[in-house]
């Protein structure tokens, strides 16, 4: 078998049973070969175009997963092609913060989070795998360098190959959920078609757990498949399998119905012909997997054509643009109110395309809890006031009101803008000023895009670029030392004092003679911190970080984080304020069916992304303003090869580190379990309030309700949860009849998309969900 050839390649025998390349084999093997008279990229292009007439607006359509996957395996590969951007990866890998670490992280993460990956080692096997011709066309080759650095499960590090990101969009047609009967039972999974008739009383049968997937253990499979995601925790990445209203009031923002039928990084997974689920009652149920297509295939009757289309040629430095349909319509202006999402009440305070919104709980012995919903941090410069005039104005009107205790929703929140978590964390906490300490990896190509940077504008006054957009670029970059500030809040004196390069365990300078030969090491900058009060600080962020708190008053003891485990990015970063600053609890919910503690941070935990584009650009004007450095490592970044070849891609160029913590340990490799775990259950799943009573409930009135209890584990809790686990539901007594409740119905149907909007800017600390 060659995979054998892959753990003596990397040197990493543990590497084996999980290697990122295995799984191109498996593929292969489970998927078969039909056997029709065309190829398999003629099949399809005659299902999306079946009269052969062209048209200059081909419509998307689903064709069989099987087919499409052969496709995609027919695509001879470039191998010119392909050895440019094995040669061009590490230019950019070596921007990412946990490079070293992933290598030999600490026990504790091994133990309880993911195991070690060396990223730089798979680069060679890969490219010692198309030598001895293992990988042989262009799917395998791409999936191979997606598999590789998703085992780093950093949601921030991403290569998405064209042939993987734009042909094909796998999916299953139904969404599942994971659902605790009585919130105390453990989790059993179920068709959400299931639940929602249950809910909405619209069957007269008892719904069944579903017990195995393909003739394996349902939970053994779905948690197997869940490691396809990019989150880092185990238990969120389960919850991101199935079907979450937070993550659809985000709309295309969000990761649709979950991975389980192809939604965000899920769609990229090839699958079977069909799956296949058992029922605990004995019942099967076998569904069509299928894979839709944005891509024109006009006039492609083989792999070969269809690489024509998407891929350099051989003997061609130019690139065919993707054919890949637009949208049918615009995205809503960020900036206005959208409907209320499914599943929620109308909010008290609306926020721009529900962003963000302020809500109350109706009912009695919730009088005094209000509710901000942040599923996201904003991603794009055109919501940012508006979003922060939301949060400014629920919490004055809340507190007003008689509101005292705040439930701050974080399901689904891939982050966003960094200063507006630092922003929100400062309204609540006014007299606190945010550490946020944070360290780039070092690498020469960043030393030397700072000297070139604080060199070029060091002298000129910080109000100087206020009216030269060229000057403010430069001035406000991390690459100006004059930008933020030292660890203990100090102006930093020069780029050499910010850049370092430093040891990671005690910040020991290090000798930059040495400098070239750091380029693999674990060695960072000295770590530094946002200063909220530069004037560049509306041009970064969009906004003026808050000074006041407008009169709220909330204590510590009185607010909780409420997670599903998908926070990451600028939402760890807000949660560390928090939690560690502010001193505020977790609740988490979901997670796989046991009765342990979980996490409430489940997701990338660094501080920052970067595009690649933007390095290179970065690199560009560093050559610009020094042209000493013409013949410089910078030169390297001027070639386009992996560039032009990605559908998505991005580098977590910040570790965020902890106050007074010499461990030199960033938090992506600490494990840290919320105050509380509490389980779905079936009516979470169709309204949200649901789960605030419960969070409510459980910190403020009824701790036993916690899996975990809040402020210590309580055992007695986790073995009634263990004693019994949720098989079957109780059927609904009754019908929910009238217009009323088919429009219900039908309404949560009408959300079963797969669509996802990846789009990220240069600077955000933002998860893309795709």
């Amino acid at each position: 078998m060659w995979f054998r050839d892959v753990a003596t390649l990397w040197g990493l025998a543990a590497l084996v049973a999980s290697s990122p390349l295995a799984s191109v084999e498996n593929v292969n093997r489970r998927q078969g070969t039909p056997t029709p008279t065309l190829e398999p990229c003629a099949q399809v292009s005659v299902i999306l175009n079946p009269t052969g007439v062209p048209t200059d607006n081909p419509r998307p359509t689903e064709v069989p997963a099987e087919i499409a996957y052969q496709c995609l395996i027919s695509i001879p590969l470039n191998v010119t092609s392909a050895k440019a951007i094995l040669f061009e990866l590490p230019l950019y890998l070596n921007w990412q913060s946990t490079l070293g670490a992933l290598k030999d992280p600490p026990p504790e993460y091994v133990e309880k989070i993911q195991d070690p990956v060396d990223i730089l080692a798979g680069l060679d096997a890969i490219s010692a795998l198309i030598d001895q011709e293992y990988i042989s066309d262009e799917w395998s080759f791409g999936w191979a360098l997606y598999k590789l650095l998703g085992a780093a499960h950093d949601g921030h590090l991403a290569y998405v190959l064209d042939v993987v990101g734009e042909v094909f969009s796998f999916t299953r047609p139904l969404p599942l959920v994971s659902v605790s009967e009585d919130g105390s039972k453990l989790p059993a999974v179920f068709a959400y078609t299931d639940i929602l008739g249950l809910q909405f009383k619209n069957i007269s049968y008892a719904p069944s757990a579903i017990v195995k997937i393909d003739d394996q253990d349902a939970s053994a499979f779905l948690e197997d498949l869940s490691q396809q995601g990019s989150l880092q925790d185990r238990d969120a990445l389960y919850n991101n399998l199935f079907y979450n209203l937070a993550q659809i009031s985000l709309g295309t923002g969000g990761s649709g119905l979950g991975g389980f039928t192809g939604a965000g990084r899920g769609r990229y997974v090839p699958l079977n012909a069909n799956t296949t689920l058992e029922f605990a009652n004995g019942t099967k149920l076998t569904i069509v997997n299928t894979a839709k297509s944005y891509f024109n295939f006009q006039n492609v009757t083989s792999g070969a054509d269809l690489r024509r289309k998407i891929v350099f040629d051989e003997d061609s430095d130019a690139k065919l643009r993707p054919e890949v349909i637009p949208p049918a319509s615009a995205p809503p202006e960020l900036n206005q109110a959208a409907a209320p999402p499914l599943g929620y009440p109308a909010p008290v305070v609306p926020g721009p395309q529900n962003l963000i919104n302020g809500f109350y709980i109706d009912g009695p012995g919730y009088e005094n809890v209000a509710v901000l919903q942040v599923p996201s941090f904003v991603s794009s410069s055109y919501a940012e006031l508006a979003f922060q005039v939301t949060s400014q104005k629920f919490l004055q009107k809340a507190w007003s009101e008689g509101k005292t205790k705040l439930i701050i929703d974080l399901q689904a929140n891939g982050g966003g803008t960094i200063l507006q978590g630092y922003d929100l964390f400062k309204q609540l906490f006014p007299t606190l000023d945010p550490y946020g300490g944070s360290r780039f990896r070092y690498n020469l190509a960043l030393d030397l895009i700072g000297q070139a940077f604080s060199g070029a504008v060091g002298q000129s006054p910080r109000d100087a670029g206020l009216k030269n957009i060229t000057l403010r670029s430069i001035q406000s970059s991390y690459f100006d030392y004059h930008t933020d500030q030292t660890a203990d809040g100090k102006p930093f004196d020069s780029w050499a004092q910010k850049v370092g390069p430093n040891t990671a365990r005690k910040g020991k300078k290090i000798s930059r003679v040495s400098l070239p030969t750091l380029t693999r090491a674990d060695n960072y900058t000295s770590i530094s911190r946002w200063n909220t009060t530069d004037i560049y600080i509306p041009y970064q962020a969009g906004i003026n970080i808050t000074d006041f708190s407008n009169q709220t008053r909330w204590k510590s003891e009185d607010i909780v984080l409420l997670t599903d485990g998908y926070c990451a990015s600028t939402c760890s970063i807000f949660a560390e304020l928090m939690t560690q600053q502010g001193h505020v609890r977790t609740i988490a919910l979901g997670g796989r069916s046991n009765a342990n503690r979980i996490q409430a941070v489940g997701g990338v935990k660094g501080a920052n992304i970067y595009q690649w584009a933007f390095i290179q650009q970065y690199a560009a004007q560093a050559i610009y303003l020094n042209n000493t450095f013409q013949t410089s490592a910078l030169k390297e970044y001027n070639s386009g090869k992996a560039l032009g070849r990605s559908y998505g891609n991005g580098i977590n160029v910040r570790d965020a580190v902890r106050s007074d913590d010499d461990s030199g340990i960033a938090l992506q490799f600490k494990y840290e379990e919320a105050d509380c775990r509490l389980y779905f259950t079936p009516e979470m799943t169709v309204s949200v309030t649901a789960i605030w009573k419960a969070a409510a409930d459980a910190l403020w009135s009824d701790p036993s309700k916690c899996v975990g209890n809040v402020g210590y584990y309580n055992p007695s809790n986790a073995r009634r949860a263990a004693q019994g686990k949720t098989t079957t539901l109780s059927p609904a007594r009754g019908q929910m009849r009238g217009a009323q409740a088919l429009r219900q119905m039908k309404a949560f149907e009408d959300t079963f998309s797969l669509a996802t909007n990846c789009k990220s800017e240069a600077r955000d600390g933002f998860m893309p969900p795709c």
